[in-house]
């Protein structure tokens, strides 16, 4: 980023804090829930698997949300699409607290993926049109959202999950309460796109190979992602606090490769050569997890250092999206964000099961062979990768810096139209 940008950070209007106040307590969410699973197994009388439900309805609602999150931004607004999901996380979130089943949270957490597919879709795109400084200084904020939003997610879990189960839940609906009234005073309205966005885009979009190549590696990854997310935490047998620092070290990691350590990975090798590197070490840690998961210290470490790989891929198979995708950048990253979102909300579900019909070991070295074919897949288009690495060296339209730096701020499947919008503003 540039100096002047880095200079800017901090003298922006309060609308760009307002949206990335609510950005930071929205990337909570990833790892919010970690530290509370055995908990809430113990407390509710449920097992892991069902536990892990809580993953499957958040994800798998905001994957097919992803399908018309563009729809509808592109007909209310940005500022509405904003509120809308504030304000269904603050109602889902609260209700899930107040929830005395696990059936009940299952469900609560669905609504809650609605509100939250909704928010990630328009975040950055409000606060690029709010920000002083141009693009670059409202990427910054944003990065800076979302790596203090991951970091602390679990660590405040822990902290209020050691209070009750119900801690985090409440701290989610009232962070974003606060949010909400602060984006609703502060936050001004945003012009419409010209084309609205039709809702059978990122189905269509999925018919080119590319794409549906680099969907379908996030799809494998994903899978091994959330099995260590959802069940990593049980064979360590630490209290709540205790798993809030192990996800915080966690979280640190992947925060700090997402925005510093995947960029200079692909200037240094390359897209494809970094993704095989990361992919396959991803696999390895997944694979120690499931033969030594009576070793806590070794799942401890294992999870911890899987934060480096999980930073790497985060951003870098997002970026490649746009590298290679031959749809425009809005549709593809809803189509993108629709199948690999399929992933994380299934394999909970999936290890689950294999817990129940078999044992813990079981779902990690399913979920190491899943990244593994993610490799084998992604592979399949060595070709158009190292292409759009020799585009965007160039600098050519398709592979500008403007488009990556965008990248590296929407690993997480937020703000489609966020680049989009900046172009269309620079012409006007």
């Amino acid at each position: 980023m540039s100096s002047a940008a880095g200079q800017s950070l901090f003298k922006q209007p309060r609308a760009v804090f307002a949206v990335a106040f609510a950005c930071v307590v929205s990337f909570m969410g990833i790892g919010l829930v970690d530290p509370i699973l055995p908990a809430l197994s113990e407390k509710l009388r449920a097992t892991p698997s069902q536990v892990s439900l809580l993953f499957t309805s958040y994800l798998l609602v905001t994957a097919v949300a992803m399908l018309f999150t563009g729809w509808v931004a592109s007909r209310i607004g940005a500022k509405a699409t904003l509120i809308t999901g504030l304000s269904l996380i603050v109602v889902f979130a609260a209700l899930a607290g107040l929830s005395g089943s696990i059936g009940g949270i299952v469900g609560f957490r669905a609504g809650w993926g609605l509100g939250n597919a909704l928010f990630i879709a328009t975040s950055l795109a409000v606060i690029v049109a709010s920000a002083t400084g141009g693009f670059a200084g409202a990427i910054v904020l944003y990065e800076a959202a979302l790596g203090l939003g991951i970091a602390a997610g679990p660590l405040i879990g822990g902290l209020l999950g050691n209070i009750s189960w119900r801690g985090p839940f409440f701290g989610v609906s009232v962070l974003m309460a606060i949010a909400l009234l602060a984006t609703v005073i502060l936050v001004e309205p945003t012009p419409k796109p010209a084309r609205p966005t039709p809702l059978s885009a990122p189905i269509r979009a999925l018919r080119h190979r590319s794409l549906l190549t680099m969907g379908i590696t996030a799809l494998l990854y994903n899978w091994g992602f959330f099995t260590m997310l959802g069940y990593a935490p049980y064979p360590m047998k630490l209290n709540e606090i205790q798993l809030g620092f192990v996800f915080f070290a966690w979280g640190l990691l992947l925060a700090f490769f997402s925005i510093t350590g995947a960029p200079w990975l692909q200037r240094r090798f390359g897209t494809a050569p970094s993704l095989y590197g990361a992919l396959g070490a991803f696999a390895v840690l997944l694979l120690l997890i499931g033969v030594f998961t009576e070793s806590r210290w070794t799942v401890i470490v294992c999870v911890v250092l899987s934060g480096v790989m999980a930073g790497i891929n985060n951003t870098l198979t997002t970026q490649a999206v746009m590298l290679v995708s031959p749809v425009e950048r809005p549709i593809a990253s809803a189509a993108y964000g629709f199948v690999r979102f399929i992933g994380g909300g299934l394999a909970p579900y999936a290890a689950g099961k294999m817990v129940d019909q078999w044992n813990i070991h079981v779902p990690f070295a399913v979920g190491a062979v899943a990244v593994v074919l993610g490799v084998l897949v992604l592979s399949t288009g060595h070709g158009p990768l190292t292409a759009a690495d020799a585009a965007m060296a160039a600098g050519t339209p398709h592979g500008s810096a403007d488009d990556v730096a965008g990248e590296v701020a929407d690993e997480f499947g937020g703000a489609p139209d966020a680049i989009d919008f900046e172009k269309t503003t620079e012409r006007r």
